[in-house]
Parts: C-alpha cells; structure tokens; sequence
C-alpha cells in the first residue's frame, strides 16, 4: 500500500500522565500578559521554568488551563458531484445532463467538514490552518463554553497553509506563541484538538524531529512529533512545556487514514510574520529573486566539480528577474543569502520570501567552482515563481533517441533563443533512464556547453572525462533542470 501525506490534523500517545500528583503543584501558575495594543498573537515574557516543571508532569495542569483556548470549527462548502447517479440496477440515470443542459453545471452538493484552532487574542482571533477553511461558504466556531459564534476568514495563506479567522467576542483565553527555533528533538510536546469531531481531546508526544520537508509547498519547516493527529486535529495548536503553542498541527504521515504516530505540524516562528500580514491586509507579502533551483545531489556535484553537494544549484533564472539583474546565471550554486550559509536547497525559498520586498542583500554563488559575491534587490513574489525542481534519480548504453528542433518547435517550447535536440526516446534501463531523462525532454547543454543539434551532442558527450557524471541540462514542461548520468 502506497504511503500518504494527509492533511488530517492531531497529536500522538499519552506521555507519562501517571506521574506523581505532587510534582503538580510545582508548576508555576500560568499568567498570559494582557495583549499589547495593535498585537495580534500574544507573547508570554515568562520566566525560566525549574527542571522539574519542564517534565511531563506539568500537562495536567497545562490541559486544564489551555483546553478553554481551543475551539472547534465546522464549515459548509458547495462542490460539484463528480460521480454520475446511480439507478438501482447499475446504470447511470439521465439526471446530470438534465441539470447541466438547463443549468449550466453540474449538479452541487453541501460538504460539512470539522476542523480545530485556537484563540490567540482575547478579542476574537482564531489561528487555524487554511485547509480547514478553503472555500467554505460558512463557518461556525463553537467554544469551549459552548457558544456556536459565526467566523470570517481575514486571511489566509495556501503556501504555508495558514488562515486567520474572526468571530465577535472578547475576552477569550489564548494561548502564548512561543519560539519554534528552541525546540529540540525529543522534548515533550501537547496538542489539543477536536478529532474526529471529539471535542477538547489532549494527545501528547515528543518533537521527533524539526525542518522536516514533506512535500506540502516551497516553505516547507515542518515539525514532526508522535503526538497522536487524526482527521479533526488539523489547526490544533501544538504545546510546549511552558505552555506555549510552537506548532499549528497540519498533517500525517499514513496508510490507513489514521494517526501511526508520524504527524506534522508548522512552526509558530514561521506563523507569527504570517498571522501579522494576514490581520493587516489579508495576505501575505513575500521576496521574490527570481530563480528555479534544484537539489544539489553528491552526483551533480561531482558532475561541477564540487567537493560537497553544499548549497542550492540554480537550474534557471527568470526574465527581468532580481536574479538576472544581479548577474545570476543557470548552473551557479547559490551558497549563501543575505549573509546566511544556504546548505540545503530548501533553505532559500524560505530566506527570499522573508526578505523585505526592496532590500538589496548580498548573495554569494559558485561558478565554475569559484566564489563569486553578488548584489540582488528583492522584488514581491506575484505568484509560483520562485520553486524547487524535483530531485531526479540517476545511475546506470546510453539509451537515447534524439532528434534536431525546429525553430518553430523551440518557441512552441518556450525555449527563446535557446536550441537543443529534442528526446524521442529513452531505453528502459539505460544510463539515460537512470538519470532521469524523459521522452519529450529537450536537451539545451551537456556539460556547460550548449546544444545547438545532434552533431553538437555527439561531439560533447565524446569530449566528455571518463570517471564523471556528465551534467545535461534539459528543458521539460517549460522548466530548466539539471540532470546527472553516471559514468
């Protein structure tokens, strides 16, 4: 059975809530500072916690205190029903055309689904994760005391998979975001959520590990904990021992549909700048440098020469892009930004899109295996520009059947000014296949040096230094991306 990353929301196993009653009444008592005018999260200045109030004694009295902050949402939303209907003895009744041709669509029906979040201002303001409420027509927040109040989604955010919702109370008890970068991998955590509709249900764990990407977006920071998250969970905040929330929980890791004790849940460091934006203009405004970058495996590496598979590898660079203007070429390894080290390719989405939109920050590439410093001022990301090309496998005769391009088919490509030859075929096990390259592909470089038609591509890979990768670059579904072949 294949595994699934679902966006069902919750937490994992009961840590140690048999622990002696009497290491209770050593936890501080927890006091929210009153929320500073214009904030919209709230922050504890808290004071350094005793060694014994960091054990997992302290969820007793955090539960208590913490489940008032957490609520529950249900929302309606319309969708289209994709399934034809059935008559009774199999065959499919006339009634979808009938409501499509007097209509003009397909027939519709109410979806209602359940979701958790949590107050984090007294006057109202509910963090919860975007999945919850995308496209609901309505949205009911019910609290802990049992009052069903309306919501209206002030914002929300796809990439990171955050919204912020508003209901008309005050008053509210919230719960601190606290700082995610602390964590440690094995530190107790709590979350509270509503799974499967079971209202005010406390799961604890540990942080099994930070930075985690799965796959969800290009800002993917994951924290992984096995705090039990089911479908229900998802928007539930995820609990320190100082009673503060270091996670919005998001998603699992599954089989079946159910908790296995891998779950996922965004960082609050990433939620605060988030969460800010949203209350203020109801979106989020992100850098953008204009460039689509690849991991940079050990073979790609070898194949430019590197003695480490360090940093972010541009596969190409956008037109009037920051990145242009800057002098960024395709096949520079990006290895630092703004005075931060870029070790892995993840890491630069996430440094652009923090970046103040008009900042000039230096940046730092390696071009033909040398250091190159670098000037690029940052301009606001519109829409998916700035992306991470998928890792291709690559190991394994050659195995390719190409042909030349024609000038017309290059522009039908979006190739530009850019030739190549074009992929007509891979052979099933071959070095090609290995590497990844693809039927359609159109190969525009072999190592560094351009395509312009099969005699071009003869002569290269001929020339080419036995004992290395040789590097292509090919040109698929209108991206660049760089590819290995083993030797």
């Amino acid at each position: 059975m294949r595994l699934q990353i679902r966006r069902h929301p919750t937490l994992w196993r009961l840590a140690a809530l048999g622990i002696a009653l009497s290491l209770v009444a050593l936890v501080p008592r927890l006091g929210f500072t009153k929320v500073e005018q214009g904030s919209v999260w709230t922050e504890r200045q808290a004071a350094p916690v005793p060694a014994a109030a960091q054990s997992p004694a302290p969820w007793v009295e955090l539960a208590r205190q913490l489940k008032p902050a957490v609520v529950n949402i249900s929302t309606k939303r319309v969708q289209e029903m994709g399934t034809p209907f059935q008559g009774p003895l199999g065959h499919t009744e006339p009634f979808n055309e009938f409501f499509k041709q007097f209509f003009g669509r397909q027939p519709r029906r109410t979806v209602k689904s359940l979701g958790s979040g949590f107050a984090i201002n007294p006057n109202g303001y509910i963090l919860t994760n975007n999945h919850v409420v995308d496209g609901a027509t309505e949205i009911r927040v019910t609290l802990a005391d049992g009052r069903e109040l309306p919501g209206k989604v002030l914002g929300r955010d796809a990439k990171t998979d955050l919204a912020l919702v508003k209901i008309e109370a005050s008053g509210l008890p919230v719960i601190p975001l606290g700082s995610s970068a602390a964590l440690q991998v094995g530190e107790p955590v709590m979350a509270i959520g509503n799974p499967f509709g079971l209202e005010q249900t406390v799961t604890t764990g540990i942080v099994s590990a930070t930075g985690r990407v799965i796959g969800e977006g290009p800002y993917d920071d994951f924290i992984q904990t096995d705090a039990s998250i089911n479908p229900g969970n998802s928007g539930g905040p995820l609990i320190n021992a100082r009673g503060e929330a270091v996670g919005i929980n998001a998603a699992i890791f599954t089989q079946s549909g159910g908790s296995v004790g891998i779950g996922f849940a965004i960082p609050s460091n990433l939620a605060k700048s988030v969460v800010s934006q949203l209350a203020e203009a109801g979106h989020v405004v992100r850098g953008w440098l204009g460039v689509a970058i690849q991991p940079l495996t050990p073979e790609l590496a070898r194949g430019f020469g590197l003695p480490d598979a360090h940093g972010a590898l541009v596969a190409s660079v956008a037109p009037d892009s920051p990145a242009l203007k800057a002098g960024i070429k395709s096949g520079d390894i990006i290895t630092a930004f703004n005075g931060s080290p870029i070790r892995r390719s993840e890491e630069l989405p996430r440094a652009v899109a923090a970046t103040p939109v008009g900042s000039g920050v230096a940046v730092t590439v390696l071009r033909d295996g040398k250091p190159l410093g670098l000037t690029a001022r940052i301009a606001q990301l519109a829409e998916p520009q700035e992306q991470v090309v998928g890792e291709r496998p690559g190991t394994g005769s050659l195995g390719l059947a190409v042909q030349p391009i024609t000038p017309e088919q290059a522009r039908e490509m979006g190739l530009g000014s850019k030739t190549g030859v074009l992929v007509r075929g891979v052979e099933d096990g071959s070095r090609a296949a290995g590497a990844g390259i693809q039927p359609g592909d159109v190969i525009v470089e072999v190592d560094r040096h351009p395509i312009g038609n099969v005699r071009d591509l003869r002569r290269s890979l001929e020339e080419h230094h036995k004992g290395t990768p040789t590097l292509f670059l090919v040109h698929r579904d209108g991206e660049s991306l760089y590819l290995a072949l083993g030797s």
